[in-house]
């Protein structure tokens, strides 16, 4: 929470910190079996679409169905204890992957994996929407989804460094025993206390937080035009997990030299992308209404501009590494705005529900189309063609966040 004279206190600091970690950790795991794509379908005999549905719909389908309900269980339960389970089942299911012989035996893990998965975040977003004021919410969460863009780069880099060296099995072996480790130090935090008005959900009954769910879906159109668009970015942003298996058959990279330089790019461009899409968000939202959303529009347009340019480009070129360092950074960089915006948007009492809610729109939207689908126009017309069509979508999105920033219902505030 933020101390007497409107500071942050340090506490809330240190845990957005470990949360962040964790969301690092998170898309470590999430993200081996993109990073590691070439060599599991030349070692399993996968397809592209195969890899696309494990790093899709595989994983996204029961993470989100789950996460919906762990969403009601994070605006009533203490939080903290709630991730530890979550961490140690995704942890040792992240270790089980590394026995896996055939597509089925990757397959089943990874369900667990998204099961585990799902407790993260709408606990961790509820957690930071105690701990922050609105006027800096969207760059703690831009902090937070920092995991993203590093969990990728981490990912990426760690499987060019270890499967070649020790073959992709101990990828999942290391990942899984790391994250048992961290169960041991999320549980020396404590749980921030709730604000006043989320309070009481810890006694209210799923259905009343159901109910309060349907009746912000029902009243606020803009909530909804808010998950369209942010489906749609989601969409072109999943697709780019066929960004290292692309460089490789189509342009020609060798995999540790693909795999190391997208990790490389993604530290630095998605790091810099989610601070300043936060930033981005923060300053407009001081300066219109509905701002935080109305940022979204230009976000969009850069991304998908740069990941044109980046997609068509020849390989090796300054200009091939200056717009790929861009369409990284806009890959992540919409993150923080727009769950700031879904947070404001959301009834106090189900601010955690709401995020479960976003989270299984996304996915089932945006996360699982997005890499089958790309990796299917892959299979048929190749890797470019498949995602050039996305980035028509993600330019699509500037329609509905337009419609949702005229909307006249005033954004929540919190007397920060």
């Amino acid at each position: 929470m933020t101390t007497i004279d409107g500071r942050i206190s340090r506490a809330a600091w240190s845990l957005l910190a470990f949360l962040t970690l964790l969301n690092i950790l998170n898309f470590v795991d999430r993200l081996l079996i993109a990073s590691l794509a070439p060599l599991l379908i030349a070692d399993l005999g996968l397809s592209r679409a195969q890899i696309g549905l494990l790093a899709g719909f595989g994983f996204v389908f029961f993470y989100s169905l789950v996460g919906l309900f762990l969403g009601f269980a994070a605006d009533r339960w203490r939080r903290i204890p709630l991730v530890a389970l979550g961490l140690t089942i995704w942890s040792g299911m992240t270790a089980l992957s590394g026995f896996a012989r055939s597509f089925v035996q990757l397959a089943l893990p990874r369900v667990f994996v998204g099961i585990g998965e799902a407790t993260l975040t709408p606990a961790a977003l509820s957690m930071l929407g105690d701990l922050f004021p609105r006027r800096r919410l969207a760059m703690a969460t831009g902090i937070y989804y920092a995991g993203i863009p590093l969990g990728t780069a981490v990912s990426l880099m760690a499987s060019s460094y270890l499967a070649p060296r020790y073959g992709w099995r101990t990828c999942f072996f290391v990942l899984g025993g790391v994250g048992l480790v961290a169960v041991l130090l999320l549980l020396l935090f404590r749980e921030p206390q709730r604000r006043e008005a989320a309070a009481s959900t810890q006694h209210a009954p799923f259905g009343k937080l159901a109910a309060d769910l349907v009746r912000s879906l029902r009243t606020r159109r803009e909530l909804a035009l808010t998950l369209a668009g942010g489906s749609l970015l989601t969409y072109g942003a999943a697709a780019a997990l066929h960004t290292v298996t692309w460089l490789v058959e189509e342009r020609g990279l060798p995999y540790a030299e693909a795999a190391f330089t997208a990790g490389f790019i993604g530290v630095f461009a998605g790091f810099l992308g989610n601070l300043a899409g936060g930033a981005f968000g923060d300053w407009c939202a001081r300066r219109r209404p509905n701002g935080h959303l109305w940022s979204l529009i230009p976000i969009s347009l850069c991304f998908a501009a740069s990941g044109l340019l980046f997609y068509l480009l020849p390989a090796r070129s300054p200009l091939f590494y200056l717009f790929w360092f861009l369409t990284a950074a806009c890959t992540s960089g919409w993150f923080g705005p727009l769950f700031a915006t879904i947070q404001e948007q959301a009834p106090a009492s189900a601010r955690a529900s709401t995020v479960a809610l976003a989270l299984l729109v996304l996915n089932l939207l945006g996360v699982g189309p997005g890499p089958l689908v790309t990796g299917m126009i892959g299979d048929a017309r190749g890797l470019t063609a498949g995602l050039l069509s996305s980035l028509a979508l993600v330019a699509a999105a500037v329609v509905p966040f337009a419609l949702a920033s005229r909307a006249k219902h005033p954004v929540q505030r919190d007397g920060a």
